[in-house]
């Protein structure tokens, strides 16, 4: 069923982002006891993310958070849509009414090798974030 999103094309579910308390702990929950694979991952400390593949090439990306700051039942701070036009998809929600967060920016993720992505951010109806992913390597 690919492209059927006649609005934003390319579109599908990129990634669910969780900021989790003890990022070793739920990477080892996430990969061994539910499969999921690591695809890549940067930073370190409280900036350490990991981008897991679910196995269909949809992603959960995991966070270490704060352990004071995190919610006991984990926070998930986005919802990823994937896009073949990051740009064109945020005019579309712009132009609706949304308040975006974070214009176009092409961002180039410290993975091995390095991954160059666009991606945009907005707010939802209730004020929920959607992040819009463009991946410039596919």
């Amino acid at each position: 069923m690919p492209d059927k999103n006649k609005t934003i094309t390319g579109c599908g579910f990129h990634h669910v982002y969780l900021k989790v308390r003890d990022l070793n702990k739920s990477f080892k929950f996430y990969t061994e006891v539910l499969g999921f694979v690591e695809k890549v991952s940067w930073g370190e400390g409280a900036g350490k993310m990991i981008l897991l593949d679910t196995g269909d090439g949809n992603y959960f990306e995991l966070g270490q958070g704060k352990p004071d700051e995190v919610s006991q039942g984990g926070a998930f701070l986005h919802v990823a849509l994937r896009a073949d036009d990051c740009d064109t998809a945020l005019e579309a929600a712009r132009a609706a009414g949304a308040e975006v967060t974070m214009e176009p920016t092409d961002v180039n993720l410290p993975t091995d090798p390095p991954l160059k992505v666009r991606v945009a951010f907005f707010k939802g109806p209730d004020g929920e974030v959607i992040e819009l992913f463009q991946n410039e390597q596919t």
